[in-house]
């Protein structure tokens, strides 16, 4: 009876980790979906996968042959860092939060879609970043 008990708590906790899990999901997704909008893009192409990198390399203003990049391993690391670092340059914020976009994503997309920060389609100088 006591195992019982043990495997029912267990099963609470999945449940628990897979509804947050579920909610960081939806969460991290209406951001870039809000975050492709603002950059004139379709947001519904947040949902539709490789078109969704496509689209965020024409947010980041980079062509589209890096989609390549994302194919070849190791050089896939370090787009997936450049990539979302150039994004946050468009928005006018600087190389931290650029580098929140790349690890922890699923944070700083809502914070940047649901923000007030613009797209920029020409990025700004240096000077206007770290003023």
């Amino acid at each position: 009876m006591e195992e019982l008990g043990y495997v029912l708590l267990l099963a609470q906790g999945d449940a628990l980790a897979a509804v947050i899990g579920l909610a960081l999901i939806v969460l991290a997704i209406a951001g870039i979906w809000r975050t492709f909008e603002k950059a004139g893009q379709p947001g519904w192409a947040a949902i539709i996968p490789i078109y969704n990198l496509i689209v965020l390399l024409q947010v980041a203003r980079k062509p589209i042959w890096w989609i390549l990049l994302f194919l070849v391993p190791i050089v896939n690391l370090i787009v997936s860092i450049l990539v979302p670092m150039e994004v946050a340059r468009r928005f006018g914020k600087g190389t931290g939060f650029g580098l929140g976009l790349a690890f922890l994503g699923f944070i700083f997309f809502p914070i940047l879609g649901f923000g007030d920060a613009q797209y920029q389609a020409a990025p700004p100088s240096n000077a206007e970043v770290f003023d």
